[in-house]
């Protein structure tokens, strides 16, 4: 039973190598997408890593923008292309890292066949729901670059009517569902559905925060919703409140340990190396 990791990343590139070397199992595959403002000599000490391979078609991803729902897009169609039967598709960030030995990951997922693994809010009256409605019923020129495009904005939306989501009435999405591993099937589904609809991505270019609810909502209103689980099998810690999720450091460890899930995030080995290390030695050494 092989995987596809699709791992979306745009720096710390010692730490992707690390994530990596760590999740190394003979049936994992590692697709990395490197935002294309990164030089490719940057990505020089990935290169001999193995089973680990390149995007092409890299593009510039901006925060918020449409531009990281299409650097997934993009991703996922080529993991495709490459004719491999995957079982599973996995997309990751370059700043996270498996809480438990990757034979045990595998070991899940083939008692898991046919399921797609994704979190999101099962009310659209939720906190965050309430906020993100504004992402597509506004327009926003995140990913254009010219002159006072923030006062062309704010005069557009001054004047233009509000925006309706095409085609789906019913929406999905929450502030971890970005990240998530799916069946082969829903991939093939996903991108079909997405390649396939001219109408969705010109209107999801001035869209702000696609990737929190995009994936989702194709998902939850197909026939996959039947074999949906409501849990993206990472651990994300949001109590801070702010507009990323917390960075974790040693004294995140025992929340780490105790979550039960298979990855987590967000590390950065510049802020705590110390996490991963005790990582390493507590939760990914197989205990005999």
């Amino acid at each position: 039973m092989r995987v596809a990791h699709i791992i979306i990343t745009h720096k710390n590139y010692s730490q992707v190598a690390r994530l990596i070397q760590t999740m190394q199992h003979p049936q994992f595959d590692f697709y990395i997408h490197s935002d294309a403002r990164v030089p490719a000599a940057e990505l020089d000490n990935l290169k001999d890593l193995p089973n680990t391979f390149f995007i092409r078609k890299r593009i510039k991803c901006n925060w918020g923008g449409y531009s990281l729902l299409k650097a997934i897009f993009n991703s996922l169609s080529e993991v495709l292309a490459t004719g491999i039967e995957y079982d599973f598709i996995s997309l990751l960030s370059g700043q996270d890292y498996p809480i438990s030995p990757p034979q045990q990951f595998h070991k899940f997922l083939m008692q898991q066949k046919g399921k797609n693994f994704i979190s999101y809010d099962e009310s659209q009256e939720s906190e965050w729901w309430r906020k993100a409605a504004a992402r597509y019923e506004k327009y926003h020129f995140t990913d254009f670059r010219f002159k006072g495009k923030f006062l062309l904005e704010r005069i557009v939306n001054k004047i233009a009517p509000e925006r309706k989501f095409p085609e789906y009435t019913t929406l999905y999405g929450g502030n971890t569902s970005t990240w998530w591993t799916i069946s082969r099937d829903c991939a093939v589904y996903l991108n079909q559905k997405f390649n396939g609809n001219s109408q969705l991505p010109k209107f999801l270019k001035f869209c702000w925060g696609t990737d929190e609810f995009v994936i989702p909502t194709i998902i939850m209103n197909s026939h996959f919703k039947e074999h949906t689980i409501n849990n993206n099998l990472r651990y994300i810690d949001w109590s801070e409140g702010k507009d990323s999720p917390k960075l974790f450091d040693l004294s995140d460890y025992d929340n780490i340990k105790n979550s039960k899930k298979l990855l987590a995030r967000k590390f950065d080995i510049n802020y705590d190396r110390h996490i991963l290390n005790k990582i390493d030695q507590q939760l990914l050494t197989n205990h005999h």
